[in-house]
């Protein structure tokens, strides 16, 4: 019986290849799921909750940033 050692290497090639080709499937998939991110928060972005969503944030930065001018959080009085 003839074996053709040309053609055996144990399968090693055939499985980096496959990890090769995993790795870059899985590269394919990430870079499809930022640009379906991407599109997600460009609508909501651009939707009326969005807009809403916004528009609270800024106002509770700018109140958060004028509540506290350096007085003390707790005031405790005397009777």
């Amino acid at each position: 019986m003839r074996l053709c050692f040309g053609c055996f290497d144990g399968g090693n090639s055939n499985k980096r290849m496959t990890k090769e080709e995993e790795r870059l499937a899985s590269e394919e998939a990430r870079a499809r799921a930022a640009e379906a991110a991407q599109k997600r928060q460009e609508q909501f972005d651009n939707s009326a909750a969005g807009r809403a969503a916004r528009a609270q944030q800024q106002a509770m930065a700018k109140q958060s940033a004028s509540s506290n001018k350096g007085e003390p959080v707790l005031k405790w009085q005397m009777s």
